[in-house]
């Protein structure tokens, strides 16, 4: 009876396989519980395209920029109405340009959607054109880097696809009012995007 009862009491080796599992399961479950929410997110988060690019490290990286007078005419754009804004910033307010050129309802070529309108103060598309403020650059760093997201957007290595075809923008200091008709589509640092009532397309 008792050797009876030691073999009934000897695991047998599906309960043992069971048992390294189970402590298997446990371990794995610690070091999950141990990961923090962010690290985990960039296990199972495949890496962005986008996100490769709209940083400082890529921005960075890129050799000083220059260019013909597209390139100058978007450089300047941007750093006179978004210099001091976030990397994704510049890229958007970059796309609404590039939007403008594809559109068909604006000017076909990068500095004439910038100038469009410019000759009256405060009646042109991008205002540091018709302010009557003498546009001078000052800082060297701001402009190294405006120029890199132009030379980017030119090249063709940025995805565009930062403001679902947004041909308008606004800084938050403001609410100007054709906002309240145009739909909004895209919000970065200091900077809301809108579409009017029509998509931008290659036909228009």
């Amino acid at each position: 009876m008792v050797l009876a009862a030691a073999v009934l009491a000897t695991p047998t080796l599906a309960e043992r396989s069971k048992e390294a599992a189970q402590e298997l399961l446990n371990k794995e479950k610690t070091v999950l519980a141990s990961a923090g929410q962010n690290h985990m997110t960039s296990l199972v988060t495949p890496v962005s395209r986008t996100s490769a690019i709209y940083n400082a490290s890529w921005l960075n990286a890129q050799t000083s920029a220059s260019g013909g007078a597209q390139w100058e005419c978007l450089a300047e754009a941007l750093y006179f109405e978004a210099r001091g804004e976030t990397i994704q910033g510049q890229f958007a307010v970059a796309e609404v340009i590039m939007n403008r050129v594809k559109s068909g309802r604006f000017p076909d070529d990068i500095c004439s959607v910038i100038n469009q309108g410019t000759g009256k103060k405060y009646q042109c598309q991008f205002t540091y054109t018709c302010d009557g403020i003498p546009e001078r650059i000052r800082e060297p760093q701001a402009w190294d880097r405006v120029g890199k997201v132009a030379r980017a957007i030119l090249d063709g290595r940025a995805p565009m696809n930062l403001t679902n075809g947004a041909t308008h923008y606004h800084t938050t200091a403001v609410r100007p009012r054709w906002s309240r008709s145009y739909t909004q589509t895209a919000s970065y640092g200091v900077h809301v995007f809108y579409r009017h009532t029509w998509r931008v397309s290659s036909n228009g």
